[in-house]
């Protein structure tokens, strides 16, 4: 169905992006309000057009009016106004949030942040929406371009980190461009549903291969699969914690959408998983690093580096889910893209309250004093943490759930351990922080405001000085866990189901 809905949401977001630098000459404080619209008109209007592909089939539009494959072609299926949806509605909670922190963590910085962030959300719905593999990668420079600037707009060490995701990015970004290069070479086409029909005459080509291959390292390094990862922990460490809650959620899981998309919808289950299995290293690189993320985040006692290396643990899941390559592994691994979101969204948004309300995230000064000052706040986190360990009826079960299915269904008991050990280990860190912030008891000569330097400092306070701005959006995304777990076996059936690739 012809439409011009699919290109709304990234034109919209790149309007305004353009508009608030602009605008700021004059008045600078419109910049988070302008934000605010146009992210709550690309979560309208994301929900729209998932109403509308559910309905009557899936969306394109055709820029300048050029039919495919010669023009470019935007498309909303199932699975990408699914993926649109998440990635919008988590975003605009984060930009909620963030209303409340940027003074202490980007003072006199919101400008540059607010354009940056709309330009990194319109390039995340430009990767999810286009259908062109060229173009993909022009949005994956303007959403990267801008991570790398929302990461160091943060502390004197998040220069570093972002130059160092920077560089590898980079390198992420030339190895994916030369792969469609070779494709190119061979297919005459860069449109996914032109080359998917191409491709099963040029099989046997050399140069599929190798396109393939490059493909896949350069996604690999975006959605830091293991040993591609060596950006992210610093990245996530030293970023603004609004921006880690941000990135953390979106950035890894829209690679990982773009690998699903390209392996499974472009290339095929059959070629990916059987004539080059590329899938198998991925599962098994993806297993390593469920271990290796929950080993190292197990050894921190900064907060945020727990949670990044915890990231690592969980973008693992998402590539054993992809490695896979049976149904069982693929709705655990779109499963867990949407909860992981949520989840990880949750837990930075926490940490940013407390880096507010204490002035640190410290796990080795956590006491009992915290949970008084934030109940509701260690509450979400307490849930989030939960999902994260993988105890029903959180979501975090039932993406683990069908993850270990799908390892029982390939045969694979070295993938099934991997899964249970791994929530051992996420249940050893995430409660050393729960024993602390529940049964510890503060240090007598400590007082509560020499404890919490900012407390009381807010507008629209609830119970126990908590700002409204600041706990609503992390309660809300936090408790959504628990939606989603009761709601899971609608949401396998009625969408992912339903998003199978062909042959699986």
């Amino acid at each position: 169905m012809m439409d011009n809905s699919p290109a709304l949401v990234p034109l919209l977001l790149l309007a305004a992006a353009i508009a608030i630098p602009v605008l700021a000459i004059r008045k600078a404080k419109l910049a988070y309000p302008l934000t605010m619209v146009a992210s709550f008109g690309s979560v309208i209007i994301s929900s729209y057009n998932v109403f509308r592909v559910w309905k009557n089939g899936p969306l394109t539009y055709h820029f300048g009016g050029w039919l495919p494959p010669i023009g470019i072609e935007y498309v909303l299926d199932p699975l990408s106004s699914f993926v649109a949806l998440a990635v919008n509605v988590i975003a605009f909670f984060v930009l909620w949030h963030s209303g409340g922190v940027q003074e202490r963590e980007i003072p006199g910085k919101s400008v540059p942040y607010y354009a940056l962030t709309l330009l990194f959300l319109c390039g995340a719905n430009g990767i999810i929406a286009t259908g062109d593999l060229f173009n993909l990668y022009v949005f994956l420079e303007i959403f990267s371009l801008a991570a790398y600037g929302l990461i160091g707009i943060g502390e004197k060490k998040a220069a570093v980190a972002s130059f160092r995701y920077l560089i590898m990015g980079v390198v992420g970004g030339s190895f994916y461009l030369l792969g469609i290069g070779f494709l190119y070479i061979v297919t005459g086409s860069l449109n996914m549903a032109d080359i998917r029909i191409i491709l099963p005459h040029v099989q046997g080509n050399p140069a599929v291969v190798a396109g393939l291959s490059l493909i896949v390292i350069g996604m690999g390094i975006k959605m830091a699969v293991f040993p591609l990862h060596g950006w992210l922990p610093d990245a996530y460490t030293h970023a603004p914690s609004t921006s880690s809650a941000l990135v953390a959620p979106i950035g890894t899981k829209i690679a990982a959408y773009a690998l699903i998309r390209i392996l499974f919808f472009v290339f095929g289950v059959e070629f990916v998983s059987r004539s080059l299995p590329v899938t198998d290293v991925i599962a098994w690189l993806s297993a390593i690093g469920i271990l290796y993320g929950s080993v190292m985040a197990l050894a921190q006692n900064e907060m945020k580096r727990m949670l990044a290396y915890s990231s690592i643990a969980q973008i693992g899941y998402i590539g054993l889910g992809i490695g896979l390559a049976n149904p069982l592994g693929y709705i655990g691994a779109v499963l867990h893209i949407l909860n992981h979101a949520f989840m990880k969204g949750a837990l930075f948004l926490v940490a940013a309250n407390l880096r507010k309300k204490t002035g640190h995230s410290d796990i080795s000064r956590l006491d009992v004093s915290v949970r008084k000052e934030l109940p509701w706040s260690m509450a979400a986190f307490t849930v989030a943490a939960l999902s994260m360990v993988g105890l029903p009826p959180t979501a975090g079960f039932f993406s683990k759930w069908y993850l270990a299915l799908g390892a029982i269904d390939r045969g694979n008991w070295v993938f099934l351990a991997v899964i249970l050990v791994s929530s051992l280990l996420n249940a050893a860190y995430f409660f050393r922080i729960l024993e602390k912030v529940y049964l510890a008891p503060p240090p007598a000569q400590k007082t509560g405001e020499e404890l919490h330097p900012e407390a009381g400092k807010g507008r629209g306070l609830l119970a126990g000085g908590e700002e409204y701005s600041l706990t609503i959006p992390v309660v809300v995304i936090s408790f959504s866990l628990l939606l989603i777990g009761l709601w899971n076996a609608t949401i396998v059936k009625e969408v992912i189901q339903r998003i199978l690739p062909l042959g699986m």
